[in-house]
């Protein structure tokens, strides 16, 4: 009976029960009461032991007011919820925190759009309050849950739609910052929650309509035009803040979720979604943290290796926007990775390519579809090449140089065994393509590349197999490596000046930009001089050359003397014109007149530019009186002319007259003054002997090593050759080369079947018997040259057969010239 009375009556109800019923109003229109909520808020703070009863009569209150509709006294209960919040900061606010969750999430789970937004705002409150201490038991796996869900609302009502979506957002922003700050709460970053976050964000950036301002590195205004807060802006907002609060070990769980949603929604092919997303992580994430993004997206291209064209070249292109952003910061260990991976899809997209070509050429009928396929692939090699050479280009300079080896390396070489790149499989044409398109790629890693020396930038790893390929029978190809050697040579940009074929008349108008010839580069000359010379030369007389090939022999021929000329050099270059003009007039080779012309078109232009720059008025005379003489009698000798549609060519040319062709004595005696060596002139240039050129045309490794093989065995001097008595008419065979090319090429083929039919017996013993024959010759050699000299200490020598040695002053000891010094 007493406990009845006391139920009932007012009065003697818990004090806390009283200031909480108290806030209520009559009518909750009027809403909550201030100064009854100030009378709640001092005793809360006065006796904080009661702030956990306090909290639990609140929300039975809010529980039973939620169950029965009546929606005004629940925004009251929530608003007191709140004030005591941001008023109590004691140890004992735990419990009541409590409380105030699970008032939160019957809120959520309600149904009621109104409700869910009132829960949201609370905990957004409780969000930003910072609490003294961490929480040892609390989790946000509903919130997570149940924020997500409300982010993909798909309510009738756009408006309403929106209100549940920013509602969501604003929850998981709440729900991050609660979390990543404490660190007994660093389950927030794995792949079950992530994998909740980081889709609603992104389902809601899908909605922008202003994809471009997404990739800027600013945070965009969240609010609308007309007020409203944006979904996409405030997501993008909220993606921003978790991924700038992202640690080393949770970058991979945080872009994985980006990559499976982007799959899931088809989001690779068009890919602006995708490049916006990425170009957002990379301006939000730590610069130090950057590999790890690039390594998740090179994984993401190995999984889709075999997927559509346009998806592969979609996440290339993904690449190439992180690795843009990347690659002034700190990239990590993942520089060669990158270049390994892309190397390997092109070489992959080749295969696809070629195969479907075959396939269809074996076909009687063409499918516009194959076409399709085909071109397809072209856009994923494009991509790629754009992204090696992007990010190739915008590393620096001792990174450059790696990549550039590295690149080189992979580059297909015929005559020599292929680095990575098998050959044998893709054939001629894969080959080809490939070469192009590595050697496209390496003009953009080597632009705007600045070496201080010519030696660290060409070193023989890197210039051997270059030049192998610019003796290849492809002007295509040929282009490509003079162009490589423009921008590494180029080291002042000149080229822009030189640019086209022509006969300049005041070099001096352009103003070309140079540096006198360092001590590196002029022993660079002296040990790789010979070999540049060579491979020009060689260019030159190819017979499928275009107006384009010259013209970059032209600016090649230009960029050396800029960069790398002292007096010794420009006499060789001279030297190496004169000899192009007589390979163009003999014209051993039968090469087109076209490629005749051009030579001697190539060469005017060159001695017209060189004269000017080494400002020497007799030369300049001569070469311009050449010049100006062929405009009257032979303008298809000079660039102008020769390099114009339908300019008409001559049957032949004429030798005897001199007076259009540079006269090797005429410009001996213009640099016969201080400087140069006119002497070295009159010694005809040639080509030096190497078995390179043909080595590159080979597209099989074994008949390299037999030709190899074959030149060993014809190096050595044979008795009976030494011993042939020169005659006049042995010269005069010597002279005479009709015939001489089919004798080579049916030796050549003779020593190639032998090696490829003859067992391996027989072969070695053939090598084994040269190797000492070679020995014994040597061991010849060295006692005709290497004798013990007379003992000058007056010592007997005794031996059988052999008479003693007098003593000899040593002024008077004769020394072989190997042993002087």
């Amino acid at each position: 009976m007493p406990a009845g009375v006391c139920g009932c009556c007012g009065p003697l109800r818990p004090r806390y029960k009283r200031l909480v019923d108290n806030i209520f109003p009559e009518d909750p229109k009027d809403g909550l009461s201030k100064s009854d909520m100030e009378k709640l808020t001092f005793y809360a703070v006065s006796a904080p032991e009661k702030l956990d009863r306090i909290g639990a009569y609140l929300a039975e209150r809010l529980s039973r007011d939620v169950v029965r509709h009546r929606y005004g006294y629940v925004v009251i209960a929530m608003e007191a919820l709140d004030q005591l919040l941001m008023a109590c900061h004691s140890q004992s606010i735990k419990p009541f925190v409590e409380s105030f969750l699970h008032m939160v999430a019957k809120l959520l789970e309600s149904r009621e759009p109104d409700l869910q937004v009132l829960g949201t705002n609370s905990f957004v409150k409780f969000a930003n309050i910072e609490e003294d201490t961490p929480s040892y038991h609390r989790r946000y796996d509903f919130f997570v849950s149940q924020f997500s869900a409300m982010c993909h609302s798909t309510h009738e009502d756009p408006e309403t739609r929106t209100r549940i979506r920013v509602a969501g957002i604003k929850g998981l922003q709440g729900v991050v910052r609660k979390t990543v700050n404490d660190e007994l709460q660093a389950i927030i970053w794995e792949p079950q929650h992530m994998d909740k976050l980081i889709p609603s964000m992104l389902f809601n950036m899908q909605d922008s309509e202003d994809l471009d301002r997404a990739g800027h590195p600013g945070t965009p205004s969240v609010v609308g035009q007309d007020g409203e807060e944006n979904p996409a802006a405030l997501a993008e907002s909220c993606f921003r803040e978790l991924l700038g609060r992202a640690a080393y070990g949770n970058m991979n769980n945080a872009v994985r979720p980006v990559l499976v949603h982007l799959d899931n929604h088809h989001l690779w092919d068009p890919n602006e979604f995708a490049v916006s997303c990425f170009r957002i992580i990379m301006y939000s994430i730590q610069a130090q943290h950057s590999h790890h993004v690039i390594q998740q997206v090179l994984s993401h291209l190995d999984n889709h290796n075999k997927n559509t064209p346009r998806v592969r070249a979609g996440i290339v292109q993904v690449l190439l926007e992180t690795v843009a952003i990347a690659a002034k910061g700190s990239v990590g260990p993942t520089v060669l990775e990158v270049f390994n991976t892309l190397l390997k899809h092109l070489r992959m997209s080749v295969d696809f390519e070629l195969g479907d070509s075959s396939r269809r050429n074996s076909s009687t009928s063409v499918s516009s579809a194959g076409r399709g396929k085909e071109s397809e692939e072209r856009i994923v090699q494009n991509a790629i090449i754009q992204t090696i050479g992007f990010f190739g280009g915008n590393l620096p300079d001792y990174q450059r140089a790696e990549v550039m080896m590295f690149i080189m390396g992979k580059v297909p070489v015929y005559g020599t065994p292929c680095h990575t790149l098998d050959t044998v499989k893709i054939g001629h044409q894969g080959t080809k393509r490939i070469q192009t398109m590595l050697l496209s790629s390496l003009i953009m890693v080597t632009s705007g590349f600045k070496s201080k020396s010519m030696a660290a930038a060409l070193p023989p790893p890197f210039l051997d197999p270059l030049f192998s390929i610019s003796l290849m029978e492809d002007s295509e190809l040929r282009q490509l490596v003079l162009e490589i050697l423009h921008n590494i040579i180029d080291r002042h940009d000149n080229r822009a000046k030189l640019r086209g074929i022509r006969i300049i008349p005041n070099v001096a108008a352009l103003k070309i930009k140079r540096e006198k010839i360092s001590k590196q580069d002029v022993a660079f000359m002296k040990k790789h001089g010979q070999q540049l010379y060579r491979h020009i030369y060689l260019g030159c007389k190819e017979e499928d050359n275009v107006h384009k090939n010259f013209e970059l022999l032209f600016t090649t021929l230009a960029t050396l003397t800029i960069e790398l000329a002292n007096e010794e050099v420009v006499i060789d270059l001279i030297r190496l014109s004169i000899a192009l003009q007589d390979m163009a007039l003999t014209n051993e080779e039968n090469m087109p007149m076209f490629i005749r012309c051009g030579i001697m078109a190539l060469v005017a232009a060159y001695l017209n530019f060189l004269s000017q720059m080494i400002a020497n008025p007799p030369f300049c005379q001569h070469v311009s009186k050449v010049i100006e003489l062929r405009n009257m009698d032979a303008p298809y000798l000079l660039p102008e002319h020769v390099f114009r549609d339908k300019c008409p060519l001559p049957e032949s040319l004429d030798k005897e007259d001199k007076g259009l062709y540079f006269q090797t004595a005429d410009m001996a005696e213009c640099l016969a003054g201080p400087g140069y060596n006119a002497e070295r002139l009159s010694v005809p240039y040639v080509p030096q002997v190497t078995d390179e050129d043909r080595l590159t045309r080979r597209k099989s490794f074994v008949d390299t090593i037999s030709l190899q093989v074959d030149i060993m065995s014809n190096s050595l001097p044979d008795k009976s050759q030494l011993a042939e008595e020169i005659t006049f008419e042995t010269l005069k065979k010597a002279i005479d080369t009709t015939g001489l090319e089919e004798q080579e090429r049916e030796k050549r083929r003779q020593v190639m079947e032998k090696f490829q039919k003859a067992p391996f017996e027989e072969i070695a013993a053939h090598c084994e018997s040269k190797a000492n024959m070679l020995h014994d010759r040597l061991a010849q050699i060295f006692e005709l040259t290497i004798r013990p000299p007379p003992s000058p200490s007056g010592v007997v020598s005794i031996s059988a057969g052999h008479t003693q040695h007098q003593s000899v002053p040593v002024y008077e000891m004769k020394f072989p010239d190997l042993c002087v010094y």
